[in-house]
């Protein structure tokens, strides 16, 4: 029975209600005891209770957590455990959107930035203070210092031009072949320059389910061959959306006196999701539908679904701090 090394993984989290504690304690306990999966019932699919119980479950296909038995990626029951949660996450997120094929004008969409922009970023760029963006880099640490790794999954469920173009892309975000380069270890060299900590799932703790939901989409669709269009449907709407964003952050932290450690991560992100945007959505996107064009509707889904949950944390953020509050389940520091 073999464990993960401890200066991998992270530690287990403290739970938020009974589908969390059903996960934690089990792999905490060591014990195979059988799951309930009446206890979802009626679960909010986008609460913080399913959203970390899910988290949990996926962690094990990543770094895992230190002292839990690697051979509990695998164990049937809590498999089983896990679909009966991502039935409730995905059938929350299909009635959230509204569906349909229509690729093509999805991602014309994305390409239109509003002129009177009101996302975090700007947000960032005009009026933040450091302690907003301190907040900002543990919520995103929870995806970043595993950056481009969800995506991975994809790669053998895809042939032909979409799988090439796709590793292309991925090749990037891991540094091209360099280990300092890959874009989960500048972000850690971020989160360092900032003063905080860069150890894996350092914040899992901190962040709200809006923040949690953001990740589990993306092992959600990777880790499932039948939602592969609707992971090729996340990567393409991400790489869009992230090269404006990384401009203004990278503005905002020029502004904000911030170390070239922080602000390189972005400006990394301007250059290389400018050309990623046109390689996912032509060659990966384009090639994808040429070949299964019956997958419409689910890169249509992959593409709402990151727009639904990138504006509930957009709008979680922007609230807490318009009123002066932490966006974390505990602060970072006490508020100014």
């Amino acid at each position: 029975m073999t464990t993960i090394d401890r200066d991998v993984a992270a530690r287990l989290p403290e739970i938020r209600g009974p589908l969390s504690a059903a996960v934690v304690d089990t792999l905490a306990g060591g014990r195979r005891d059988d799951f309930d999966p009446d206890v979802a019932t009626g679960a909010d699919p986008f609460g913080e209770d399913l959203q970390l119980a899910l988290h949990v479950c996926y962690e094990l296909h990543y770094q895992g957590f230190d002292g839990v038995d690697s051979e509990w990626e695998w164990d049937s029951r809590l498999l089983a455990f896990r679909s009966v949660l991502e039935h409730v996450f995905l059938d929350g997120i299909r009635a959230a959107v509204p569906g349909g094929d229509d690729v093509g004008g999805l991602l014309d969409e994305l390409l239109v930035e509003p002129v009177e922009g009101g996302g975090v970023s700007h947000f960032l760029r005009d009026e933040g203070e450091w302690w907003h963006v301190e907040e900002y880099f543990a919520q995103r640490s929870i995806y970043h210092l595993k950056e481009a790794d969800p995506h991975a999954w994809v790669i053998p469920r895809l042939r032909g031009r979409a799988k090439a173009a796709l590793v292309a892309v991925e090749f990037d975000e891991f540094g091209g072949g360099r280990a300092d380069q890959a874009h989960s270890r500048l972000f850690g060299d971020l989160l360092t320059a900032a003063g905080l900590s860069d150890g894996y799932l350092a914040y899992l703790d901190h962040v709200p389910a809006c923040t949690l939901a953001t990740v589990n989409m993306m092992s959600l669709f990777g880790l499932h061959r039948g939602l592969r269009g609707a992971l090729v449907g996340h990567f393409a709407a991400a790489e869009i959306t992230t090269a404006p964003a990384a401009r203004r952050m990278d503005q905002a932290l020029e502004r904000l006196g911030a170390a070239p450690e922080c602000r390189y991560f972005y400006t990394e992100h301007i250059e290389a999701d400018a050309v990623h945007e046109q390689v996912l959505r032509h060659d990966v996107v384009g090639d994808l539908l040429d070949r299964e064009p019956e997958l419409a509707a689910d890169v249509a889904l992959g593409i709402q679904a990151t727009d639904l949950l990138e504006t509930r944390l957009t709008e979680h953020l922007l609230g807490a701090w318009s009123a002066g509050e932490t966006s974390l389940l505990r602060p970072l520091h006490p508020l100014p």
